[in-house]
């Protein structure tokens, strides 16, 4: 699986953030993903959370805009992704004290989990590829040293 599908797989990923983050960004706790709340909303519940939204939405435009250099992006791209599986740890630790969320945030989970080390090493497998068939290194082309003349 190589450079295209990658990119293909990192924008349909980046649009749970997008369009989740953007719903829960505009409409609060209110949001239909997360009609089970209730009315327990108070001020400092709903900023936070639309806070955590924006950057929830922010995760995915990020990974939009990186598409085009994925092979290139490996620092942005491992942050993106090491975020999103501490967020995983998060649920992980909400599913150990409170019980088991509804269903489409137990599929987040596990994307979250499983999905971001396989993410991780496909993108590295993508940059490895690139490197070696273009002969360039992240300082520019390989080229054997050879020491300085005095």
């Amino acid at each position: 699986m190589g450079r295209r599908s990658l990119q293909i797989a990192t924008g349909i990923v980046a649009a749970i953030p997008v369009s989740t983050g953007g719903l829960a960004l505009f409409y609060g706790i209110r949001s239909p993903l997360y009609r089970v709340v209730g009315d327990c909303v108070t001020p400092l519940l709903d900023s936070n959370f639309r806070f955590l939204a924006g950057l929830w939405a922010g995760v995915g435009l990020t990974a939009w805009w990186l598409i085009p250099r994925i092979e290139r992006e490996t620092t942005l791209f491992r942050a993106i992704w090491v975020a999103i599986f501490v967020g995983g740890v998060g649920r992980l630790v909400s599913l150990g004290s409170l019980g088991r969320p509804p269903l489409i945030f137990a599929a987040f989970m596990a994307v979250e989990l499983l999905g971001a080390p396989i993410f991780i090493y496909w993108q590295h497998r993508v940059a490895t590829s690139a490197t070696s068939t273009s002969g360039t290194h992240a300082f520019g082309p390989s080229q054997p040293y050879s020491p300085p003349v005095p």
